[in-house]
């Protein structure tokens, strides 16, 4: 059962303290790429590639020679300590209660700001169904990037798993974009991100349509994921939209103008109610994946030792 128990107590520790407020692991590592990136950066895919490679490996080796070395009441620590860092499911409720609470009421100025912090698309332009829109698709994509993903990965590769999979995820975030200065440069983050989320993403996508309304979370899923430009947001949104009876998708104003994108779901435009709908959604997935860590623990512990 040590599984369950690393999982639940990294996401007891979430719930009670929410992300570390001062000297967060993953501030201190997106200073070191900002620098790493500023020094080497090239437009090139391969000098993206091995700039990844400098700033992840070495805390990865870290992670794996503390697994191999170290007590393992020390590595249980650490791993409850490694996993809680790497989760925001507090923090990605507080966001989207910040967006739900004041649209509830019709303040559209302060649900505009409020969403601005949790996607990259131009909140200004933004009616209350472009903002219910834009929270509720967040809080299902980062329920798998921030949250189920870095699960999977700590149930697969224990600490190295978690530490590896969350940085290069960091990495996406910051050097991932299409623009000119990281088209190329970011490329090889963004690949491989793709790459360790493509299992975990339909995980997540399969505990969504658990959580909810599981003939028609699944029927979007296979019939609309397909029309979505990321790989791993399609399943994710296409679940979650089918399991809330939602449409999501449609119009949305970037900074480089608007972007048409596939309509997902069935059922009716968001609303306020969809964000919290959502959270709630997120959070009977994540119990689900709880009865299934459970389930599976001996299986999984005899995995893990197996690889170390």
């Amino acid at each position: 059962m040590l599984p369950f128990i690393v999982v639940l107590a990294a996401l007891l520790l979430d719930r009670v303290f929410g992300e570390p407020r001062h000297a967060h692991p993953l501030v201190a590592f997106g200073r070191l790429a900002t620098a790493v990136e500023a020094r080497l950066h090239a437009d090139s895919v391969m000098v993206g590639g091995l700039a990844m490679l400098l700033v992840v490996l070495p805390f990865v080796g870290l992670a794996w020679a503390a697994a191999i070395w170290l007590p393992w009441p020390a590595v249980i620590a650490l791993e409850v300590l490694g996993l809680y860092a790497a989760i925001g499911l507090r923090s990605l409720s507080e966001h989207a209660r910040a967006v739900a609470a004041p649209l509830a009421v019709g303040d559209l100025p302060a649900a505009r700001a409020a969403v601005g912090r949790m996607v990259s698309r131009d909140t200004r332009a933004l009616d209350g169904e472009g903002v219910a829109t834009a929270a509720t698709e967040s809080v299902l994509e980062n329920g798998a990037d921030a949250v189920t993903a870095s699960i999977f990965w700590y149930l697969l590769a224990g600490l190295p798993g978690v530490v590896g999979h969350r940085l290069v995820n960091t990495l996406d975030a910051m050097w991932g974009y299409r623009s000119p200065r990281y088209a190329r440069f970011g490329c090889a983050a963004a690949r491989l991100d793709d790459v360790l989320n493509w299992v975990p993403a339909r995980l997540t996508a399969l505990g969504y349509a658990l959580a909810g309304r599981t003939a028609v979370a699944l029927r979007c899923w296979c019939t609309q994921a397909r029309t979505w430009e990321s790989p791993n947001a399609g399943p994710v949104m296409a679940a979650g939209a089918g399991a809330l009876g939602l449409h999501l998708g449609g119009p949305a104003p970037y900074a480089e103008g608007l972007r048409q994108r596939p309509l997902l779901g069935e059922g009716m435009p968001p609303t306020a109610d969809s964000i919290t709908a959502a959270l709630g959604l997120l959070h009977r997935s994540i119990l689900v994946w709880l009865v299934g860590i459970a389930i599976a623990g001996g299986g999984l512990w005899a995995w893990r030792t197996a690889v170390a």
